[in-house]
């Protein structure tokens, strides 16, 4: 199972304009292009956020 992190206030931002609740997300990992790889708090789905731009 992997660990996430609390997400910083950037990305924070970055989860509400994908339309998700950053409440609900934990950060694994963050690519140097921008995009974000999350964890769902409740149900350990991960996703794949792209950079902005895309």
């Amino acid at each position: 199972m992997r660990r996430g992190k609390k997400p910083t206030r950037k990305q924070k931002i970055r989860l509400g304009q994908a339309g998700l609740s950053p409440e609900s997300w934990l950060v694994v990992k963050q690519k140097q292009n921008g995009e974000l790889v999350i964890l769902r708090k409740h149900t350990d789905t991960i996703r794949v956020v792209p950079p902005l731009g895309q």
